[in-house]
């Protein structure tokens, strides 16, 4: 890690120098010196089942409205005050983050040029130790539109405990900051909620807003449409597959953890329908192919999560690692005792600051890879396969793309956040996430607004059925593929041909100018996801029906509204409150 955050650094090439003067395109509603914030409904959680229990957690910022940020001719900049405003790198380091900083600096000094704007050095440690640095034009003018987040760092993604809350609150008051911003994923955003909430409590003035930023793209929810980075990440990770496609001469198979997950495949179903595959290619005369893994696989995979789950409570149990396996229940020790040892010592590696397993140290490819070898020996033993023999080579693309220039896309779209933190501050908002909707259309079709952290929140449970008790902490959930979407259903349609043909693509790098520049992930291409719009929608409708039912109307039309209202709400009633809903299995320690 470079201790020397915020000095000048040299960019190492021209594209890099370029991309530098790449100046990010804003929405209509930020482009003024003056915004104004529009309060629309109370909002609910994404689970309505988890409301009261996610209420008496965040009793102060819970059911707070939506907030829509339009352009306002407003109060003249030289009347308003100075504004105090922090910001720390808190989740993964991810394309885009730099120009959340950008966005936000150039905010808070077109805002009132008197306000100041801190930097927590070495991530949420340097918000603990209150290590700062100022953020003026000449420290970001070598971050604008690069990869990383070496401009500040960052430690552990954890703003948790206790002692956690109180440093940070301490340093708030210390710099007498008016606001926060916390740049980060699933976890970092959970924390933003849990600060917003304490500095409420004990009156520190300090409002805390968060970022959705993280390259996983699992922060995705009805306010988010997508994350900053993911974008990125997509089209360097499509390039590298497709250079090993390239080179195997081959078409790629994709396996996805949500599919491995709802049908419950054990380990060796796996293995096998991997086998089956790359038996039917042979048969065709292909010994090649490319089969392409998501990092979270093998906790998607029963037997694996509950072995997972088993190592996750003795670590937090404190039992030393030399002694896990002795203290595994039967099964599980069975299971950890046939898998290789390579894969025993991973598993049991120190958690994530959020308490999950290091999915990416456990080497998932290398252990199908193990397992395939061996079923394609027995399957030739057999004399159930007569090709050529199986052998693999493991490519794991982890990293690769952290510190990938962002696309044009992931540069908009930061840039445009990191001035909407400015304003969800100045509206005087905690306990909120900055957002975009309407992506998928361009940027002069954004529309920017503010969306509470407690309504993406919801509480795992441990049992299946109507009587499911909510157990634990809410929080903000990874969201996983949905398998009812139409980017999963276009990915099911090409599934025999990925399998069977040689059927890839080569993209070459990341476009930044000519008609590929300003392409972008086909979830947000394809799937209607404007959910803000959709509200828009609603109050139109309500607002048309209280225009046709103004006292005086005639009796058969209030009959008819009656009827047609009593049925909506019905229908509404079990879509909001499924009875025989079955919810995910989950363990806790």
């Amino acid at each position: 890690m470079n201790a020397d955050f915020g000095a000048p650094k040299e960019l190492a090439g021209g594209l890099q120098q370029r991309r530098a003067l790449y100046q990010p395109r804003l929405p209509p509603c930020l482009l003024g010196a003056t915004v104004r914030a529009e309060y629309g409904d109370a909002t609910t959680t994404i689970d309505p089942t988890c409301a009261n229990v996610v209420a008496q957690a965040f009793p102060n910022t819970f059911g707070q409205p939506l907030v829509s940020f339009l352009a306002d001719a407003g109060k003249p900049v030289d009347e308003r005050p100075p504004i105090r405003v922090g910001v720390v790198f808190s989740g993964r380091q991810s394309p885009g983050g730099h120009n959340v900083v950008w966005g936000l600096h150039d905010a808070i000094k077109t805002y009132n040029s008197q306000s100041v704007l801190y930097g927590f050095i070495g991530g949420t440690q340097g918000l603990f130790a209150n290590k700062t640095l100022e953020i003026t034009d000449d420290v970001l003018a070598s971050y604008k539109n690069q990869g990383g987040f070496d401009l500040l760092g960052r430690s552990i993604d954890q703003i948790r405990s206790t002692m956690q809350l109180n440093a940070a609150m301490t340093t708030c008051r210390s710099l007498n900051l008016d606001g926060l911003v916390i740049i980060g994923g699933v976890t970092s955003n959970s924390d933003a909620a849990q600060l917003a909430e304490t500095l409420v409590q004990n009156n520190c003035k300090t409002k805390v807003v968060g970022v959705p930023v993280s390259l996983n793209g699992d922060l995705k929810n009805q306010f988010v449409e997508t994350t900053v980075g993911f974008d990125t990440v997509c089209k360097v990770n499509s390039q590298l597959v497709s250079n090993v496609c390239l080179d195997a001469i081959s078409a790629g198979k994709l396996i996805l953890g949500e599919e491995v997950a709802l049908s419950k495949l054990t380990l060796m179903e796996i293995v096998s329908k991997i086998c089956d595959g790359v038996q039917a290619r042979a048969e065709l005369g292909k010994y090649h192919g490319v089969l392409v893994i998501p990092e979270g696989l093998i906790e998607s995979i029963p037997e694996m999560y509950a072995l997972i789950q088993e190592i996750n409570i003795l670590h937090n149990n404190n039992v030393p690692v030399a002694e896990m396996p002795l203290q595994l229940s039967p099964w599980a020790a069975a299971l950890f005792q046939f898998l290789p040892p390579f894969i025993r010592r991973e598993l049991l590696l120190h958690q994530e600051s959020d308490n999950s397993a290091q999915l990416s140290q456990i080497d998932t490819e290398q252990l199908l890879a193990h397992l395939v070898e061996a079923e394609m020996i027995k399957r030739t033993k057999e004399g159930r396969y007569k090709g050529r023999k199986f052998s693999s080579v493991c490519h794991f693309f982890g990293y690769q793309a952290r510190g990938s220039l962002p696309s044009n896309f992931d540069c908009d779209y930061a840039y445009t956040l990191g001035r909407i933190s400015l304003h969800m501050v100045a509206a005087g908002l905690t306990g909120y996430m900055a957002t975009v909707a309407n992506l998928k259309d361009s940027v002069d079709q954004w529309r920017c607004a503010a969306a509470t952290l407690t309504a993406m929140m919801s509480v795992k449970r441990h049992l299946r059925g109507p009587g499911a008790i909510p157990i634990g902490k809410p929080a903000i959930h990874p969201s996983p593929i949905d398998l009812k979407g139409k980017a999963y259903e276009l990915l099911r349609e090409k599934a025999s041909s990925f399998l069977l043909d040689d059927f890839y693509r080569t993209p070459g790098g990341i476009q930044f100018e000519g008609p590929g520049s300003d392409a972008k992930p086909i979830t947000l291409t394809i799937e209607n996801q404007d959910y803000m719009g959709d509200i828009e929608i609603l109050k139109d409708y309500l607002s048309k029906v209280r225009t046709i039912l103004k006292p005086g109307c005639s009796r058969e039309i209030l009959k008819a509204a009656i009827s047609s209202m009593a049925s909506v709400t019905d229908v509404l009633t079990v879509m909001s409150h499924p009875l025989n809903a079955e919810l995910p299995l989950y363990h806790f320690n």
